[in-house]
């Protein structure tokens, strides 16, 4: 063969591979706008380590919704308010499933399974779903206030202590997120873990969930996108079963602790325990464990990171007045001090109501939500988007949605307040997506707004939230900047501090008196 010839079908060669390579599991879907991209990779190098905030510029120039190749899964994007309204929330029942990615689910999950939030829809999916919901409404939650003021009431107390009665400065970060950790594990299991923020069975799950958020994050794995790189991922590989391995050591630890007390008689009321206890319960093993999966992982997915961003919020110079006016509007409805305890039973303080809501919308700890795959055809302004598909919604792009939200990049409160008939502040009804939207938005949201509606008024309630001393300590005030993994699914809050000033110690150590005698039958 000659050179030519030879050169000629290498070309050729290289050539089909490319194209074999280069192939979607979609085709080109007409109608919807596509950013351009390179072989292979599509537009993965172009998103690079921050897809919400590019994903953001590119819909001035293409529009809300466009498509884009990632290696060969071609995805959907929606990138502001109303069009994650019209796909995620008008066309629910078609957005009801999830994608399969390779990291995920064939590695990290191969032996103990997906959590809820991240199976395909199916019939133990749908199971699972029932179950976590009903555990999880609003008069369940109700229920559970108990576990949630004792948690508030450790936390707090811890904190006081730790900074010497407010002589130092310190990181909030480790008590809210054994905070939200321990009410997920009583809820689940029926006992907490009965240590400090150093614990070493409470640092181990915070730490090894985070390791494996990366791996369900939608931006983190390239080999997710590109087949041909799962060749070159060993050391991915590699953290992802070690992550398994370690995840499955605590896991089982949990359940055997449970099924322990259960044979012992001195199991408390839980949604593992009911399962196990129930001979008629329709969930196997597995999705037994499904469940506690989904029930530790979501505890840390976004009730820490919207507490500590809410506290940065809180000590900046700039939520001075936020916070001056969420103290006069505690007192202004409990002007005899009893705020601490009633907020276990009431939400009747709008303005806190609308701190959270700003909270969840301003550091949308979950920038890019967990991606769906539509089950039949979906209509979007004129153009048909085949079954199959799947959909990414940049809900950090939609809270930020300019045509929205006035001012989105100010933190303000009032945005969620309006006024009744009678000139009385309520809370008014626009939305956020800090927990997804449709038929697969978070089912713990009504737990999650108690855990951070009660944190918010005691913390307020005990103590004035101020800078730290040292300007080095002071937090990152941006969503994306202040997010010390951008990859990962959920936010990880930069390390900072905040200085705390008790307002009342007299009324401070009553309340505390309150919870722990309210609480120790727990």
């Amino acid at each position: 063969m000659s050179l030519p010839v030879q050169i000629l079908a290498a070309v050729v060669a290289v050539y089909f591979l490319i194209r074999y390579f280069n192939r979607t599991d979609m085709p080109k879907i007409r109608g919807i706008p596509e950013i351009p991209g390179v072989p292979l990779f599509g537009n993965l190098i172009q998103l690079g380590t921050n897809h919400p905030k590019v994903a953001r510029e590119w819909s001035k120039k293409y529009g809300p919704v466009f498509q884009v190749r990632l290696g060969n899964r071609r995805i959907v994007f929606a990138n502001s308010f109303d069009s994650v309204r019209d796909l995620w929330i008008h066309n629910q029942s078609a957005l009801i499933s999830r994608p399969t990615l390779h990291t995920f689910h064939k590695v990290v999950s191969s032996s103990q399974g997906f959590t809820i939030g991240t199976s395909p829809w199916d019939e133990s999916c749908k199971n699972r779903r029932k179950a976590a919901a009903t555990a999880l409404n609003r008069p369940a939650v109700q229920s559970y206030m108990p576990i949630i003021d004792l948690e508030s009431y450790v936390s707090i107390i811890e904190m006081l202590k730790d900074s010497q009665y407010g002589q130092v400065d310190i990181d909030p970060a480790p008590y809210f997120q054994r905070f939200a950790l321990n009410t997920s594990l009583t809820l689940n299991y029926g006992f907490r873990i009965d240590g400090n923020v150093n614990d070493d069975m409470l640092r181990e799950i915070v730490n090894v969930e985070r390791l494996i958020s990366n791996y369900r994050s939608t931006s983190n794995n390239w080999q997710d996108y590109v087949p041909l790189l799962r060749l070159f991922s060993t050391k991915t590989n590699q953290g992802a079963v070690e992550s398994r391995k370690r995840r499955e050591v605590y896991m089982n630890k949990l359940l055997h602790m449970l099924q322990e007390r259960i044979a012992e008689g001195t199991d408390k009321p839980c949604i593992t325990g009911n399962v196990l206890k129930d001979p008629e319960a329709k969930l196997n093993h597995a999705e037994v464990l499904s469940i506690g999966l989904s029930m530790v992982s979501a505890g840390l997915d976004t009730v820490p990171g919207n507490l500590i961003m809410g506290l940065a919020t809180l000590s900046s110079s700039t939520g001075q007045r936020i916070q001056k006016k969420a103290y006069e509007e505690i007192m202004r409805v409990y002007p005899y001090g009893n705020a601490w305890s009633h907020c276990l039973v009431e939400e009747k303080i709008p303005y806190i109501t609308a701190l959270v809501k700003e909270t969840l919308r301003f550091w949308t700890v979950i920038p890019i939500s967990l991606p769906r795959v539509s089950i039949k055809d979906v209509e979007y302004k004129g153009a048909v988007i085949p079954a199959g598909t799947t959909f990414y919604m940049n809900a950090y792009a939609a809270d930020y949605d300019e045509d929205h939200f006035k001012n989105p990049f100010d933190f303000e409160p009032e945005r969620y307040m309006k006024s009744d008939e009678e000139g009385n502040p309520e809370v008014s009804g626009t939305p956020h997506y800090g927990y997804g939207a449709g038929s697969r938005m978070c089912a713990g949201s009504h737990l999650a707004n108690r855990e951070l509606f009660t944190a918010f008024v005691r913390m307020i309630s005990a103590f004035e939230i101020i800078e730290a001393k040292d300007p080095k300590d002071r937090p990152i005030m941006d969503c994306l900047e202040a997010n010390a993994l951008p990859t990962s699914l959920t936010m990880e809050p930069k390390k900072f501090k905040v200085g705390l000033r008790v307002r009342d110690r007299n009324a401070l150590e009553r309340w505390f008196r309150e919870s722990e005698e309210n609480t120790k039958h727990l």
